[in-house]
């Protein structure tokens, strides 16, 4: 997945807006823009910021996988359940292990 795909899905689970998340940074408007569009990428600096201000690795951001993960999908599962509020946790496990156990 691209980082401007990524970036979305980012803004989008946490129902922020570009504008929103371009202020929280001191980032102009127009600059998160063209990085959700993909017509532009962040420094190094900018990429840092953004993995820290989203609680994500730059990796992730940049679509490098994790070696310790076996899959994108695996990954994604860590990513999310990583986002979760802690007292939401214990919930997110309960129903993944549902899943387990049906047939």
């Amino acid at each position: 997945m691209k980082f401007s795909d990524k970036l979305r899905l980012l803004i989008e689970e946490r129902s922020l807006t570009q504008k929103q998340v371009a202020q929280d940074l001191n980032i102009a408007p127009s600059t998160m823009g063209g990085y959700v569009q993909g017509m532009s990428q962040p420094d190094f600096e900018t990429l840092k910021i953004l993995a820290n201000y989203f609680e994500v690795t730059s990796d992730y951001l940049l679509d490098i996988p994790c070696k310790k993960t076996n899959n994108a999908l695996e990954e994604e599962l860590l990513r999310v359940f990583r986002s979760i509020p802690d007292k939401n946790k214990s919930i997110y496990i309960e129903q993944g292990k549902a899943f387990i156990h049906k047939k």
